[in-house]
């Protein structure tokens, strides 16, 4: 079974290598636009409407491929220990994946990650903001950064997993100060 599971990681990263280079099938989302709405399940199985964000600060939407791979544990576990320096910018973190609600909170649990992940199975969201892998119901590593009126004020769309946290503080830091 451990051989299987690896196997299946295996083929999941490579597919997902193998399609990152594939333009996306959205129409391109443009800082200055607002945000897609949306209504997610979260790993706690509560539902997030972006729309309650609205006027109550920064939002951060990071899209990954897979709880669990390399990649998308030390990209959350980077917002988890980047956490502090982003709430004082006044800024909430949401991590969005095409897994499954349970596959979430296993995830989250492990890692006692501080902020909510987002279930959107079918990937109409991921879609939604361009972000979705061709072929694959999976999400790209995009990035994106939404103003307190849900305008979208910044979308990193080559994402380092390692660097990404720390990278959005910067970003909310210099958005904020009108740099």
């Amino acid at each position: 079974m451990k051989t299987l599971n690896f196997i299946t990681k295996q083929l999941v990263l490579f597919l997902a290598c193998l399609t990152l280079a594939m333009p996306t099938h959205a129409d391109g989302l443009k800082v200055g636009q607002p945000a897609p709405q949306f209504q997610l399940k979260a790993q706690d199985g509560s539902n997030v409407s972006l729309a309650e964000r609205q006027g109550k600060g920064w939002t951060v939407l990071y899209f990954y491929p897979k709880a669990g791979t390399p990649g998308c544990t030390a990209q959350a576990c980077g917002f988890r220990d980047a956490i502090k320096l982003i709430k004082n910018q006044n800024a909430e973190v949401y991590g969005i994946s095409t897994d499954e609600v349970k596959d979430l909170l296993a995830f989250h649990t492990e890692h006692k990650l501080p902020f909510s992940l987002l279930s959107d199975t079918d990937a109409k969201i991921t879609e939604a903001y361009g972000a979705k892998m061709p072929l694959l119901k999976m999400a790209k590593r995009w990035t994106f950064i939404l103003d307190p009126s849900l305008t979208i004020r910044q979308i990193d769309n080559d994402v380092d997993p390692v660097l990404d946290a720390k990278r959005v503080a910067d970003t909310l830091k210099q958005l904020q100060s009108g740099s």
